[in-house]
């Protein structure tokens, strides 16, 4: 008996969802639903480069915070180039180091 109990509880569940009203679509919401989704602001940090020396003796350029050199170069000039132009590219900034560690300039 507890299976004809069952038959008839979903029977009845299918027989209240066939008789209820299918949903229809608001006209506000089908033009919400057409109308293309507004640009989104991107909002990305601001990308700061760093020339620095390494140990080896070779000058790399590396993301600020970041721990693996992007390049490397033989000298600072060069890499102070490369540094330029990924800065340029990502409306970014460079800081540049002395030899020793020190800051030489910010935001070249």
């Amino acid at each position: 008996m507890a299976k004809e109990e069952k038959t008839a509880k979903t029977a009845a569940k299918t027989d209240k969802k066939a008789s209820a009203p299918a949903k229809e679509k608001t006209p506000a919401k089908e033009e919400k639903a057409k109308a293309p989704a507004p640009a989104k602001e991107e909002k990305t940090a601001a990308r700061n480069y760093h020339v620095a020396k390494r140990p080896d003796g070779k000058w790399q350029v590396k993301f600020a915070g970041g721990e693996k050199a992007i390049k490397l170069f033989a000298t600072q000039a060069e890499a102070i180039e490369y540094a330029k132009k990924l800065a340029e590219n990502q409306d970014g900034s460079i800081s540049i180091h002395k030899k020793d560690g020190k800051m030489r300039k910010q935001k070249y």
